[in-house]
């Protein structure tokens, strides 16, 4: 009895060993890093755009930033993202790309918040939503926004809207290089900025 006892025993520990060995491991986290932010109490009016810009300098940007704009330095240049109406440029600035135009969002005070996104292919973020829109400009790498409404691809150099408020998703690094991007976001102020969710 005692030697079946051991042998049972030995059975059971090995099993354990092998159900830990092949469990598939969990992805790696984004990297998400705030880079700047802003309250507003009211929009630009009509349609409105991501205008992606680089300066020569972070003084330069931030002198140049009107009330929508947000200057950061990301990737060893810096950036002037402004939010406003389809066809602007700064004085001053390199336009670098325009995105848009983003779904509405109504609030009695609005938040612009710049993020940075990092990370090795096959990282994600958990499911989540945000109350208003979000928007992407990569770097480098690949990224990808599953939804309800599919899967959104944005490649290195390019820029593309995302999703409307309250809309759950994941977002992952899918390329085959480490991705990095600057994501854009208009959300009404008063409510949490993220919060969990699930997919369908």
């Amino acid at each position: 009895m005692h030697r079946f006892l051991i042998g049972v025993t030995a059975v059971l520990a090995w099993a354990s060993c092998f159900a830990q060995s092949t469990a598939p491991a969990a992805p790696p986290a984004l990297v998400i890093k705030p880079l700047a932010e802003r309250r507003i109490a009211e929009l630009p009016t009509g349609p409105l755009y991501w205008r992606v810009e680089n300066f020569a300098s972070l003084d330069q940007a931030q002198a140049a930033a009107g009330p929508t704009g947000l200057a950061v330095q990301a990737a060893g240049k810096v950036w002037l993202l402004t939010l406003g109406p389809k066809g602007g440029a700064t004085a001053g600035a390199t336009v670098v790309a325009e995105v848009g135009p983003l779904p509405k969002v109504e609030a009695s005070q609005y938040l612009l918040r710049i993020n940075e996104a990092s990370g090795p292919p096959g990282s994600v973020t958990p499911v989540h939503t945000h109350p208003g829109s979000e928007t992407f400009y990569v770097l480098a790498g690949e990224t990808s926004s599953r939804s309800p409404h599919g899967l959104l691809r944005v490649t290195a150099g390019s820029a593309e809207t995302g999703l409307g408020a309250d809309v759950p998703m994941q977002v992952s690094s899918s390329g085959k290089v480490d991705l990095h991007s600057l994501v854009m976001f208009v959300v009404d102020a008063n409510k949490p900025f993220s919060s969990p969710a699930k997919l369908p």
